[in-house]
């Protein structure tokens, strides 16, 4: 059809060429595949020099691999063809075959049919065919699919033996290496079960976070980031964790004792202002580093023990004992504060940290009036801007915000969490 007519035809029109024109292209692929059945029969090597039709049609055709691959084994299954020994060997779907080069299926209807006839035993075949032809002149090819289904359930009402062999164990590989930059990568790959779970999980802590910080407008990237990271800090918390020489697994961090009380932070005072910036750095572990700022705050309570060193980085004190939150105390942190403390703040008491109100390297005691319940993230927000927290007169905590969000410093309190249910 020229431009001129295909401007002028009506819907019916152009829907009929379209047809006519699949019919052409529907029947010139299925003489295709009879060729290179016909090729691979008579001997592709002896003819063309290549060692498969399929690598034939691949340089023929311009097409991937697996395209050229597909087509293969779509004529070997609609064309009769002969074994090594020249022993005949019949088409799955011959009738298919011959509807196929008169244009009548597409391709994925061919798929179809040929799929089902592969699982029919050969006795009955040609019945299973027939009716699968006849509904595919009315059907597409899910519907045939479909009846496909039926037909093997009616010849097999029993199905297939039950597998007794023991499942085989799940596939699961990690690595996690650390890039010259200080940056950690994460690659893995994890049987169904595995990774549903971990989804299960990481959406859980993942969600947004609305408090009275404002809206969170962290990307669905950083959010799973830091679930992740939540993640480990659930798991590091866990009293069944296996133990490593002897320990609990633990990172060491190692800081100067100036830099561990100076805090060495660029954060916001209460007042507003800024103390004097400084540049101080810990190590931790083998190969990382830190700010000596965040060396301050993973000394408020985790599984992470400072070594502290002097001037001539001589050991001064190793992980005492009595800057950990011991488990009575932590139990009472959990009943009186019922999760993170923080206004506006969700996170249960097992997602959250006990932080120092006077920090330990100023002196702290690890005493219940010195300790708030707080959430990584909060606890990090704490030590890094002007808020500030304090044990009120009733013995609950209580937070001041920076100047920049209310001027009188009002304090305030988290109501989410649910007090005891204790009779008066």
């Amino acid at each position: 059809m020229d431009s001129e007519a295909v401007w002028r035809a009506d819907a019916v029109a152009l829907a009929d060429r379209i047809s006519a024109l699949l019919t052409v292209v529907r029947s010139a692929e299925a003489e295709i595949g009879s060729l290179l059945a016909e090729i691979e029969s008579r001997g592709v090597m002896e003819l063309f020099g290549y060692r498969s039709v399929a690598r034939l049609f691949e340089h023929l055709a311009d097409v991937p691999k697996a395209a050229a691959e597909a087509v293969v084994k779509r004529a070997r299954a609609l064309t009769p063809g002969c074994a090594l020994d020249g022993t005949p060997v019949p088409a799955v779907a011959p009738g298919t075959g011959v509807a196929a080069l008169a244009g009548r299926l597409s391709t994925p209807m061919i798929d179809t049919i040929v799929g089902v006839m592969t699982q029919v035993p050969p006795e009955h075949r040609a019945d299973a065919e027939q009716h699968l032809l006849s509904f595919a002149s009315d059907a597409g090819h899910k519907q045939v699919a479909a009846l496909g289904a039926r037909i093997l359930a009616h010849l097999d009402p029993d199905g297939a033996e039950p597998d007794t062999t023991e499942p085989a164990t799940p596939s699961r590989e990690l690595s996690l290496r650390r890039k010259r930059t200080g940056t950690w990568e994460l690659q893995g790959r994890f049987d169904d079960e595995t990774g549903t779970r971990a989804s299960a999980l990481l959406d859980s802590l993942a969600h947004r976070r609305t408090t009275d910080e404002g809206p969170d407008l962290r990307s669905p990237l950083e959010r799973y980031g830091d679930a992740f990271s939540d993640a480990i800090d659930l798991a590091l918390s866990c009293p069944e964790l296996p133990m490593q020489a002897g320990e609990r697994a633990h990172v060491m961090v190692a800081v100067s004792l100036e830099d561990l009380k100076s805090g060495l932070g660029q954060g916001i005072l209460g007042d507003g202002s800024r103390p004097q910036a400084r540049t101080g750095r810990a190590t931790l572990g083998d190969l990382g580093t830190i700010s000596a700022a965040e060396a301050r705050i993973h000394a408020c309570d985790c599984m992470l023990i400072p070594a502290v060193l002097g001037a001539k980085s001589e050991p001064l004190d190793l992980g005492r004992q009595r800057r950990l939150v011991p488990p009575g105390i932590r139990r009472a942190l959990y009943l009186r504060d019922r999760g993170c403390a923080f206004p506006g703040c969700h996170r249960p008491p097992r997602h959250c940290q006990g932080h120092h109100i006077r920090h330990w390297a100023d002196g702290g005691p690890t005493e219940l009036g010195n300790l708030v319940l707080m959430c990584a993230h909060h606890h990090r927000l704490l030590h890094r801007s002007g808020w500030q927290v304090r044990i009120a007169a009733d013995g609950l905590p209580e937070f001041l915000p920076p100047v920049f969000l209310d001027r009188r410093r009002k304090p305030r309190r988290n109501n989410l969490h649910q007090p005891l249910p204790f009779a008066a």
